[in-house]
């Protein structure tokens, strides 16, 4: 198996180097992992590509590159040029903090897998929350690490990974406890939690200039039962089924009662 991994953290990241363990425990013995990853973070780019630049490509050892731009760039880098032979799976992360909730929408991590899918190429996005549970750990990431190989192993194995269009790819969550009290893999939708919205915070600079500073929000209020935040914070690593296509069906139906029909 030959797997490409990214994140958006930036190539020196901490939980690259757990998502590395990861894809070398999956990819196996006869395996190839790649490395494309960010020069620098790249946090909160969501699904951004360098589409008016180049990106500058830079070789940090065998199968290792850094990208001068977003997730998406270095998929489309990995799959298009770097990565010799075809890839079977594209995993991207580990981030450090969660993608569950509004911060999907956002997340350059999500970003990644879901330019893999548009490829036409299995992509799992992999994030470590944090919380009370896990941030003092002497390795904050250690659900992730213990239980990760296990959990892209069934994803591909038992979930479905079909689309006669835009494909399926993953989000999953690790939620913030040490790796004893992991309680197993739940599907589930993405929640909302309603006061995740990102807001702004200005300052004045000593120069008299403005400038704003995006901020989030907490991360702990649980979302709906049966949702990503809500199985997080009980302890269960969460399981999204997600697709590029956004069109709301429900809404799409009852907006064709009051508009002119299209088709017929």
């Amino acid at each position: 198996m030959r797997i490409l991994i990214t994140n958006d953290d930036g190539i020196s990241a901490p939980g690259l180097e757990v998502l590395e363990t990861i894809a070398a425990e999956v990819a196996g013995a006869d395996g190839e992992v790649w490395t494309v990853a960010p020069a620098f973070e790249q946090s909160g780019v969501g699904h951004c590509i360098n589409y008016v630049k180049p990106s500058m490509i830079s070789q940090m050892g065998e199968r290792r590159f850094a990208i001068e731009g977003s997730p998406a760039d270095c998929v489309l880098a990995g799959l298009g040029d770097l990565v010799k032979g075809e890839v079977d799976l594209v995993l991207s992360g580990v981030n450090r903090g969660n993608n569950a909730g509004e911060n999907t929408m956002y997340s350059g991590t999500i970003g990644a897998a879901m330019e893999a899918a548009l490829q036409g190429v299995k992509g799992i996005a992999l994030s470590q929350f944090y919380g009370p549970g896990n941030v003092k750990l002497d390795n904050p990431f250690e659900a992730a690490a213990t239980t990760g190989g296990d959990c892209v192993r069934r994803l591909l194995k038992e979930a479905p990974w079909g689309g006669e269009t835009y494909k399926l790819f993953y989000n999953v969550n690790f939620p913030p406890v040490p790796a004893g009290k992991v309680r197993g893999m739940a599907a589930v939708a993405q929640g909302y939690r309603g006061d995740g919205r990102m807001g702004v915070h200005p300052q004045t600079a000593p120069s008299g200039r403005k400038y704003l500073w995006i901020q989030g929000s907490a991360q702990g209020e649980p979302t709906q039962p049966g949702t990503d935040v809500k199985a997080n914070v009980e302890g269960w690593i969460s399981v999204t089924p997600m697709r590029c296509d956004l069109t709301d069906r429900a809404a799409l139906e009852g907006l064709r009662d009051v508009l002119d029909p299209y088709g017929d």
